[in-house]
């Protein structure tokens, strides 16, 4: 596996940074940035830092894919999760009243 991966944001190159600046005098570019890859961003840890170098990048490629993205698996219908039915508590500190809501997930373990 290589040491690092190109960033897949679709205008890092574009971005006008120092970093991303070679070439020799007459023939500069602007490239993409390498993304190095480390013990936090490989294996079990992989996440959107082991393709992107910013949030910037990131938001970039979602913004510019999210329909092909969402067409991967597509939310048909609503998620539901049960829970106990909801306790209202009623405070007042002095100043002002304020209601508590307190409720459990069911068939979850909280531990």
């Amino acid at each position: 596996m290589s040491d690092y991966n190109w960033c897949h944001g679709p205008s890092c190159h574009t971005n006008k940074t120092q970093d991303r600046i070679r070439g020799v005098k007459g023939s500069k570019v602007l490239r993409t940035r390498k993304v190095p890859q480390t013990k936090w961003n490989t294996g079990v840890h992989l996440n959107m830092y082991s393709y992107f170098c910013s949030n910037g990048c990131y938001n970039d490629f979602a913004n510019k894919h999210i329909s092909q993205v969402i067409a991967i698996a597509p939310r048909l219908e609503a998620l539901e999760t049960p829970i106990t039915d909801p306790v209202k508590t009623k405070h007042n500190n002095g100043y002002y009243d304020y209601t508590n809501t307190e409720f459990e997930i069911v068939g979850i373990d909280n531990a």
